[in-house]
C-alpha cells in the first residue's frame, strides 16, 4: 500500500508541474510574448493546404484494404 501511495504521489506532483509549466508558457491567445499578432493575414482566405494528407490518407487505407483481402484469400488456401 505505501508503494502505491508513493507512485500516486510521485504522479500527482508530476501531473501538477506539467500542467503549471504549460499555462505559463503559452502567450495570450492571438498574440505573441511581445503582444504584436501572431503571423499575417490568411493566404487565400485562411484555407489551410490537405490536399497531401488526403492523399496519404487514402493510400494508407487502400494498402491496408490490399493486405486483409491478401490476408483473408491465403487464409483460405
Amino acid at each position: 500500500m505505501k508503494k502505491i501511495m508513493k507512485y500516486l504521489a510521485a504522479f500527482t506532483v508530476l501531473m501538477v508541474l506539467s500542467l503549471s509549466a504549460s499555462v505559463l508558457a503559452q502567450p495570450s491567445p492571438g498574440s505573441n510574448s511581445g503582444g504584436d499578432p501572431v503571423g499575417g493575414p490568411p493566404i487565400g482566405g485562411g484555407t489551410a493546404p490537405i490536399g497531401g494528407g488526403i492523399v496519404l490518407l487514402i493510400t494508407m487505407a487502400a494498402g491496408y484494404g490490399i493486405k486483409k483481402a491478401f490476408d483473408a484469400r491465403n487464409k483460405f488456401e
